[in-house]
C-alpha cells in the first residue's frame, strides 16, 4: 500500500516564502532565464546581497520554485488517478497543470533535476499517479515521457496549427490505457 502522504517540503522563513512568491511570479511573467538574484531583489524592494541571508544561491531559490511544482502536480495527479478512468484524467489533470504554469513547468522540467536540494521522496511521491495510473513500471515511465512530450511541445506551440491535440491526447489516453495492467490494486505498489 502507498502513502498518500505529501512529503514535507524543505521548511521556509516568512521571508523565505515571500521570495520565492515574487521568484515564481517573475517566472512565470518572464519565464526562467529571467530569474536572477539581482532581478529578484529588484522586485522585492532590497538588495541582491540580503537575498543571501535567506537562500545561499539562485539554485536554492530554484529547488524551492521544483518543490512547489512538484507537490502541486504530485497533490492534482493524485486526485486524478482515483477516479474510474484513471488513464485519461491523468493525462487531462498533467496537461492542464502545465498548460496553467508553462514556465514553472519548464523550470522543473528542463536540465537536470536537482535531486540532492528537493525534499526527500517528493519526486517519487510527484510521480507515483502514473504507476497507479498504469500498474506497470515502464509503462508508467513511458506514460510520463508521453504527457511531458506532448505539453512541452504544445507549450513551445511546436505542433503544426492544422493539429487536433485533444484528439492527439485522447488518443495517447486510449493507447496507455489499453496496455494498463488490470490485476493491481488501486494504491498498491
Amino acid at each position: 500500500m502507498t502513502d498518500d502522504r505529501q512529503p514535507a517540503l524543505t521548511p521556509l522563513t516568512p521571508r523565505a516564502a515571500e521570495i520565492v512568491s515574487a521568484a515564481r511570479d517573475l517566472v512565470e511573467e518572464s519565464g526562467p532565464e529571467a530569474l536572477t538574484m539581482r532581478v529578484l531583489a529588484d522586485r522585492i524592494g532590497i538588495r541582491a546581497p540580503s537575498l543571501y541571508k535567506h537562500f545561499p544561491d539562485k539554485g536554492a531559490v530554484e529547488a524551492a520554485l521544483i518543490e512547489q511544482g512538484l507537490a502541486e502536480l504530485g497533490a492534482a495527479l493524485r486526485a486524478a488517478v482515483a477516479s474510474e478512468r484513471p488513464v485519461p484524467e491523468l493525462l487531462r489533470t498533467y496537461r492542464a497543470q502545465a498548460l496553467a504554469n508553462p514556465n514553472l513547468y519548464r523550470l522543473s522540467t528542463a536540465g537536470p533535476l536537482p535531486r540532492e536540494r528537493l525534499a526527500p521522496g517528493l519526486e517519487d511521491w510527484a510521480g507515483e499517479p502514473f504507476f497507479l495510473a498504469v500498474g506497470e513500471p515502464h509503462l508508467a515511465q513511458a506514460l510520463f515521457a508521453f504527457a511531458h512530450g506532448m505539453v512541452i511541445l504544445e507549450i513551445d506551440r511546436r505542433f503544426p496549427e492544422q493539429s487536433d491535440l485533444d484528439r492527439t491526447w485522447t488518443e495517447g489516453a486510449r493507447a496507455f490505457a489499453a496496455g494498463r495492467t488490470p490485476a493491481v490494486e488501486k494504491g498498491a505498489t
